[in-house]
């Protein structure tokens, strides 16, 4: 092969090759704004209007995405979404899906820092004088997913689980609806 054919392979392989990489970044993206788009049918036809769900929120020097974050009478729950499919293993925070190079990143870290994150912005903002309950959930939303959990340190559920979850969950504190508005605005206030 000469200069010229060498040339004119690679100005053809390069444009395929950023093709593969862009419909797999898309693939993974579409997969997970369905799994998201599942919680939000499923919580907005199963939750009464005594919850307030807020979704796909990126605020301001979080450094992410929070998928979900559900102000309720009995407390506010922060929700990491995920659409793997497969046998997935979690050890503690540590992730992985078999059938994956090396460890996943890990939903029950994201969410425990988007937990954080929600609970700071409640506390700073006076809405609730004393503590406030905020729980982080991984939710697993393909049926094809097999779980095999070995000390979690946040709640884990697939899909189905979730609206009893929430609303079967009991906190020492109840809050009011002016206070779950108040809340979802400083909230809102915070994103970018």
């Amino acid at each position: 092969m000469d200069l010229l054919e060498e040339t004119a392979l690679v100005f053809l392989l390069v444009p395929l090759i950023g093709f593969y990489f862009y419909l797999r970044k898309y693939r993974i993206y579409s997969g997970g704004l369905r799994g998201e788009r599942q919680v939000t049918k499923l919580l907005s036809s199963k939750l009464s209007d005594d919850y307030y769900l807020l979704n796909d929120l990126y605020l301001r020097n979080s450094g992410g995405d929070i998928d979900h974050v559900i102000l309720g009478p009995n407390g506010v729950f922060v929700l990491e979404t995920k659409n793997w499919k497969g046998t997935i293993n979690s050890n503690g925070d540590e992730w992985q899906r078999v059938g994956k190079r090396g460890f996943s990143a890990s939903p029950s870290r994201q969410v425990k820092r988007n937990t954080a994150k929600i609970k700071h912005i409640i506390e700073n903002s006076g809405v609730i004088q004393s503590g406030v309950w905020v729980e982080g959930i991984v939710v697993l939303t393909n049926n094809h997913a097999t779980l095999h959990l070995s000390n979690p340190t946040v709640q884990i559920l697939k899909l189905p689980q979730l609206p009893n979850y929430i609303v079967s969950h009991r906190n020492s504190s109840s809050y009011t609806r002016q206070q779950l508005e108040a809340i979802g605005r400083e909230i809102i206030k915070q994103k970018h």
